[in-house]
């Protein structure tokens, strides 16, 4: 069970009880709120006992502090004062939570001799305690008695004391609906798949119509008349039926076109008749991680009122090895009219995200559209787990999204795409094969998608080594991280709100 952290804001707050988080600059005699929290002073000498020295994210933890009313004083380090970004103020935060342990009532004194504290770092702050407050354990009936967290109060009532209280106050109502768009991306890759398949996940995009979003939802038989033969074909040997589900906010000019996200929503991905090995199948749960974030993201831009018309579009299927399963060697017909020989049904993703894509472009002629998929082992061996692959036929939608990755610090590595690559994914049989072999296999797969675009300004995130089994940090300790969700809301808010 996540905390539930009541988070408020104050100009001047005095704490008695509970606990105090002061932060401190690197090499600072004294650390914000000294003279409220600490009026004997106790930190100066705790300080040299510990050889704290302020270091961005180290922790000084004072028990029954002599002089204090407050029961725990943590002095929290944030390096060199000169250089903090957003994602500092983000994993600060989170660091924050961490070190809670059990307390009920904390105040946390921000203005720091020579750091700058501007509402949208208090804002940041704030977000990072919320992230990190997250857990999923749904189906967890016993709880460890020797784990901190959960001696933990369930509700805990934070005061963030500043001087930029009114205003960063404000800030904050944005960066809950952050955090609420990344807990929902969370929960859905979190969730097993026998609990989440495609029904459920299109009731839970159905549940954004309470923020104002307009959710449409195909069903196979609306897709089959649509001759979205690609994407019907890898639902085809599950029991579960397939559904596009398409998300409207319309929250910019009517005149203004659409900017639109379209994501891989594959709920389990057996990996079809060309079975996986069993070994670590069972993250396969997580391979609509595409789709989590698209659904996450609509529900940030909503409940933030963000001044944008925006599309999230929805591929939603099961891959199973079922008697009416495909098979390699078969050929089907996308939405497009462009025939596809199936060489792979462990390449589906592709599938599902080229019939979605051209109903996109079809239906919306939106101004760019972003697809993230969760789409190749190759881009993690390219790239690890630290940062996901950017294909696109656009470099400034590139910049765009390369600089909004730097700002949140969900990081983009440009990967490349050319017509060398298109003749490996050329087929005797029809006019393209889903795979086109190991090598450059990542890019490959972007270049199968590229054909389905046109010319409209188009990116691929391969989000396979972030979405899901990523290293958890200060903001993120879930196997579902809920990436993507912060990074496209930086960048319409950066750059595509009227």
């Amino acid at each position: 069970m996540s905390l539930k952290l009541v988070i408020s804001f104050a100009k001047s707050h005095t704490a008695t009880g509970g606990l105090a988080i002061l932060l401190t600059a690197s090499g600072a005699e004294k650390p914000a709120g000294a003279t409220e929290a600490d009026p004997a002073g106790v930190f100066a000498r705790a300080a040299k006992a510990g050889k704290f020295t302020g270091k961005a994210l180290s922790t000084l933890d004072i028990v029954a502090p002599h002089g204090s009313a407050l029961d725990r004083l943590v002095a929290l380090g944030m390096g060199k004062p000169d250089s903090l970004a957003a994602h500092d103020w983000l994993k600060a935060g989170g660091s924050a939570t961490a070190a809670l342990k059990g307390a009920e009532n904390v105040a946390v004194y921000l203005d720091a001799s020579g750091i700058d504290v501007t509402p949208k770092a208090a804002a940041d702050f704030a977000l990072g305690m919320l992230m990190r407050a997250y857990k999923f354990d749904t189906y967890k009936t016993k709880k460890k008695a020797d784990d901190e967290e959960e001696k933990t109060a369930k509700t805990v009532k934070v005061t963030i004391v500043t001087e930029q209280a009114a205003a960063a106050k404000k800030a904050f109502a944005e960066a809950e609906a952050i955090a609420e768009g990344v807990v929902l991306a969370r929960n859905l890759v979190n969730e097993p798949a026998n609990v989440l398949g495609p029904l459920e996940f299109a009731a839970k995009a159905k549940e954004l119509e309470k923020l104002g979003v307009g959710v449409e939802i195909l069903t196979e038989k609306e897709m089959s008349k649509l001759g979205m033969g690609a994407l019907l074909g890898v639902a085809q040997g599950s029991v579960r039926p397939p559904r596009l589900v398409v998300m409207q906010w319309k929250g910019g000019k009517s005149k203004d076109k659409p900017i639109a996200f379209v994501g891989k929503g594959v709920v389990f991905d057996t990996g079809g008749i060309s079975i996986k090995p069993a070994g670590g199948m069972e993250d396969m749960k997580g391979d609509m991680g595409g789709a989590a974030a698209v659904a996450g993201l609509m529900h940030v831009l909503a409940a933030r009122k963000a001044k944008v018309n925006a599309i999230g579009i929805l591929g939603l299927v099961e891959n199973m090895p079922d008697g009416n399963a495909q098979r390699p060697g078969d050929i089907v017909t996308s939405m497009s009219g462009q025939t596809i020989e199936v060489i792979n049904t462990d390449a589906e993703g592709r599938l599902v995200l080229c019939d979605a894509l051209w109903y996109c472009n079809d239906r919306f002629e939106p101004a760019f559209m972003i697809n993230l998929a969760t789409l190749t082992g190759a881009i993690t061996v390219a790239l690890g787990n630290q940062q996901a692959g950017l294909f696109s036929n656009d470099d400034d939608l590139s910049e765009k999204l390369l600089a909004a990755g730097k700002v949140t610090n969900e990081r983009l590595w440009r990967m490349p795409l050319g017509k060398e690559y298109d003749k490996m994914i050329d087929s005797k049989f029809a006019d393209m094969k889903n795979t086109g072999g190991r090598l450059a296999g990542s890019i490959t797969a972007a270049q199968f998608l590229k054909r389905f675009v046109k010319d409209t300004p188009w990116a691929h995130l391969d989000i396979a080594g972030t979405a899901m089994g990523s290293p958890n940090d200060e903001v993120n300790q879930s196997w579902g991280s809920g990436y993507g969700v912060r990074l496209l809301d930086e960048l319409v808010r950066a750059n595509y709100e009227s």
